[in-house]
């Protein structure tokens, strides 16, 4: 005969399942299924902690340089779109797929292979940050058609970031 398990944050629910990694009771509520089996949210975020291997210096790096290089390539959009018109939207497409791969490689190598969930967002948000400049500069100059330029390059550029970043390929 097998003895009542209850769930060790729910003590009122009955369980069979037990975390695969320490064995607590837990019920499916508080199970977390992962490849290997189910888990407590503990021994996950025990886990996660693992993979978090960023400094606090590693958010300036990850930003600054998402920045710099994303100012450096929204002036290029800026520079090029006063020559080529209507294939302008043609070129901001190249330029931002390009430049996103570009802009994540570049930071990649700085961060020296060092991760953390929020520095992805944070490398991500440098990207939007060095945007900002050229789009100021195109409103004062009132160049507002230019500014779709930008938000394609915004668009695109971000998310490959972000998803390069986080080491995932598309």
């Amino acid at each position: 005969m097998t003895e009542t398990l209850y769930c060790a944050n729910h003590p009122t629910r009955e369980t069979m399942l037990r975390c695969n990694r320490c064995e607590k009771p837990i019920c499916p509520s508080c199970a977390v299924h992962t490849p290997t089996g189910y888990r407590c949210r503990e021994c996950v975020r025990e886990q996660q902690r693992l993979f978090d291997t960023a400094a606090w210096y590693d958010y300036l790096v990850g930003i600054g340089t998402t920045t710099l290089l994303s100012l450096v390539t929204s002036g290029i959009i800026v520079f090029v779109s006063f020559f080529a018109g209507f294939f302008m939207w043609f070129i901001s497409v190249g330029i931002a797929a390009g430049a996103g791969v570009l802009i994540a490689k570049i930071a990649l190598k700085a961060l020296r292979g060092r991760r953390s969930k929020a520095l992805f967002y944070t490398t991500a948000a440098g990207v939007i940050l060095g945007v900002v400049p050229a789009a100021i500069f195109l409103i004062l100059v009132g160049d507002w058609f230019s500014l779709i330029w930008q938000g394609i390059y915004v668009l695109m550029a971000t998310p490959t970031v972000l998803y390069r970043i986080s080491g995932i390929q598309l």
